[in-house]
């Protein structure tokens, strides 16, 4: 082959490589192998970064802050958790965080993009489902999610008494993963 038609061959060779690559990936995508946890958080290790959220219009909660994060967090481990009345997987994750909440486990909400007033969903979300919340700030511009390093909801973080980030689900919180990582680490940092 010359080196004229090479240079030619070249790029059809990459585009046909890079096609299977992204076929590779849907398929596993499809087969349900891609796992969003995979994502790693950069986040995880350090302090939580600096905040401050107003309040859910319309609903019975203060606004949220990285203040208020870090003084509960003194007394034990706490969970914040990004979520959107939009959000199926909110749904499937919100009867473990209610059950949490029950138990004394303090649940501080965001609200991701939506709770202002044009879009009263979060807080019908809210009646119809429950409140496992002690506070829930509205992140209406996506700034705070940008600083978690939020890549879609629902996303969980444990806090321990430091303030630092000890742990991160991407995706919803199922039973079996409230019971084989959640509760161990609401133990571990106690």
């Amino acid at each position: 082959m010359t080196a004229r038609r090479l240079l030619f061959a070249l790029p059809a060779l990459a585009l046909l490589v890079a096609a299977a690559g992204f076929w590779a990936m849907l398929s596993g995508m499809q087969r349900g192998s891609f796992d969003p946890r995979g994502v790693p958080s950069a986040l995880v290790g350090r302090e939580v970064p600096r905040f401050e959220l107003a309040a859910l219009p319309g609903w019975n909660k203060p606004g949220l802050s990285s203040a208020d994060i870090a003084a509960a967090a003194r007394e034990g481990p706490v969970l914040v958790n990004f979520f959107a009345s939009w959000c199926v997987p909110c749904l499937v994750e919100h009867p473990q965080l209610m059950r949490l909440a029950a138990e004394g486990v303090p649940v501080f909400g965001i609200n991701y993009h939506t709770g202002t007033q044009k879009d009263p969903g979060a807080v019908d979300w809210l009646r119809r489902h429950g409140d496992p919340f002690r506070r829930i700030g509205v992140d209406v511009t996506g700034r705070v999610a940008v600083d978690f390093g939020v890549y879609g909801v629902p996303e969980t973080y444990l806090i321990d008494r430091e303030g630092i980030v000890r742990w991160r689900m991407a995706g919803p919180i199922t039973e079996q993963i409230l019971a084989d990582e959640v509760r161990p680490l609401l133990r571990r940092y106690r």
